[in-house]
């Protein structure tokens, strides 16, 4: 097959895909006013091919997020509703049309628009749409969302499926899902068993958010038109030409995200389900850290850093991240061309129930070893550090949500010998990274932070770990959980080593049945779910894609 017929295939398949997958919510807009001919105008509306997002959703604000197929003015209208989508009228109405930025080549025509002012645990439908530059107002794609609760009121009751009430409701109890791997090993959207099943699974529960744990995408990963899998079947990937091989340019990376957009189970979950994402290594390439140089024959490109700042912009600009110091802006290197990261750690308040902390276990890393090193070495940096201790420490929150993108007491190898998480295969004492984290635990202690919970992905298979100093060569801090979820859409792997520093005991583990299982069958990629009930216990269950409970746990508060 020639080149030229390649790529026409691969953007025919991909555009009849998203034709075809386009959500029912898409709204044309009007046609074009005739002429005085009487012959109508062609004009090429503006579409949102990525869908609608929002992201990092608290009791008055929420960030909207879409993407133009070329330069426009963002729109977005909200407008309060009721659990059956009707407008509510009274002292509960509420609607609003902003007029965003505008989307043009520069940010790949994705834009974002921070609205605040919102009222308190409010469903709201959401309309967004882009003007061209004539002011001619392109396709509209509709979605929904609900603000936190107010942190400063509780009131109990659910709407009996498991997740909140809606549009003004008196109810302030919450859920929410996560879990992290998009597409990761080669195993992309394969239409014939229906995409990306575990996103429909996830917003079937109904949640309220939904944290991204990391590796939202797999830059390092290429995606080929088939994969035999053991068995003999054939896997097949919808595929892009940006897809193809390593991202090492800005395009690339781009490409990536729209590449997992075109999965229409994640489009219909991003529309309806506000997202807090968070990065982690394949954004730019496996177990990377700022200042390496990657030894790897696939890319041109070595200096990670480089590929980092590219990896960066890309995901900044598709995810619906709030807080404006995690913007990126032009300069990423500093005069001796050190990679100078924005920051993206960050606090997301839901309510009198619940408080999340966003970690950023990338930007700040310390070079890979066998973290074994007498002094701390770095996993958050010391500036994130004394920012977890000091906002977990006065949270009024009953539970503390710790959204970690790498594990605790998981042993993550990098090669032979090198560590690539916390752990360093090494029970005795704290040493290297693990002392950082001995700190932040001991803080909590002293600070008397109670209900800490941590969630993470990373390891493609699911395990309930339940860490103590009673079986801790580290004793100075409260005993806690860490909960494990994902892969959500990629190869299947595990279950890994423990390490004993901390005290962890796995109370539970399930891994896919072979080494890179792929998500065929669904059933050895998972994601995680939590319910915050009545009086308060944190209900933490671990699901497969199919939506099959595999293990369940239920926390109650500390006072």
């Amino acid at each position: 097959m020639t080149e030229l017929s390649r790529r026409t295939i691969v953007k025919g398949s991909v555009l009849a895909a998203a034709l075809a997958a386009a959500p029912a919510t898409a709204r044309a807009a009007a046609p074009a006013s005739p002429t005085p001919s009487g012959i109508p105008l062609v004009r090429n509306r503006l579409t949102l091919p990525s869908g609608i997002a929002t992201g990092d959703v608290t009791a008055d604000s929420a960030v909207l997020w879409s993407r133009a197929s070329g330069p426009g003015r963002m729109l977005a209208t909200l407008r309060a509703v009721d659990d059956g989508g009707a407008t509510v009228g009274g002292r509960g109405a509420f609607e609003r049309t902003v007029r965003g930025p505008r989307a043009t080549q520069a940010s790949d025509f994705t834009a974002k628009i921070h609205a605040g002012r919102l009222p308190a645990n409010t469903r709201f439908a959401l309309d967004i749409s882009f003007e061209d530059e004539d002011g001619a107002a392109g396709e509209t794609i509709s979605g929904t969302f609900r603000t936190a609760p107010d942190a400063g009121t509780f009131k109990s009751g659910t709407n009996g499926n498991g997740g909140s009430q809606a549009g003004g409701s008196a109810s302030s109890v919450q859920s929410f899902v996560w879990t992290g791997d998009t597409a990761g090993q080669g195993w992309g959207i394969n239409e014939e068993v229906g995409g990306m099943r575990g996103y429909r699974a996830m917003h079937n529960t109904r949640p309220d958010f939904f944290i991204h744990s990391g590796d939202t995408i797999y830059a390092d990963g290429p995606i080929a038109e088939t994969v035999v899998e053991p068995d003999g079947q054939i896997w097949r990937n919808l595929v892009t030409e940006e897809v193809s091989k390593v991202a090492e340019t800005l395009t690339e990376f781009r490409g990536r995200h729209r590449y997992n957009s075109l999965d229409a189970n994640m489009r219909a979950m991003f529309a309806d389900v506000p997202v807090i994402a968070q990065w982690d290594d394949h954004e730019t390439h496996n177990n990377w850290y700022p200042g390496q140089i990657i030894d790897d024959a696939r890319y041109t490109v070595r200096d990670v850093n480089t590929l980092a700042a590219r990896g960066r912009q890309a995901w900044q600009e598709n995810m619906p991240i709030a807080d404006s110091s995690a913007l990126w802006r032009p300069g990423s290197f500093d005069d001796d061309g050190q990679y100078q990261p924005a920051r993206i750690y960050r606090k997301i308040t839901r309510g009198p129930q619940l408080d999340i902390f966003c970690l950023d276990m990338r930007t700040f890393k310390s070079p890979n070893t066998d973290g074994k090193e007498a002094y701390a070495t770095s996993i958050l940096g010391q500036e994130q550090v004394d920012w977890l201790i000091r906002e977990v420490s006065k949270s009024k929150a009953t539970w503390k949500v710790i959204a970690a993108d790498l594990p605790l007491g998981i042993v993550v190898p990098d090669g032979p010998v090198n560590e690539e998480s916390v752990s360093n295969r090494d029970p005795g004492a704290p040493l290297g990274r693990e002392l950082e984290i001995a700190g932040v635990l001991s803080a909590f202690k002293r600070n008397r932070v109670k209900n800490v919970v941590w969630l993470t992905a990373d390891v493609h298979y699911c395990a309930a770990h339940h860490y103590s100093p009673e079986r801790a060569a580290f004793t100075d801090f409260d005993p806690f959980w860490e909960f494990v979820a994902g892969p959500i859409a990629a190869g299947s792997f595990g279950p890994n080593a423990m390490d004993a520093t901390f005290g962890p005991e796995v109370v539970f583990a399930k891994a896919g049945r072979t080494v890179n299982q792929s998500p065929r069958d669904g059933e050895s990629q998972f994601f995680g779910h939590v319910q915050l009930g009545e009086d308060n216990t944190f209900t933490a269950s671990l699901r497969d894609a199919n939506g099959a409970t595999v293990f369940s746990k239920v926390l109650t508060p500390e006072r």
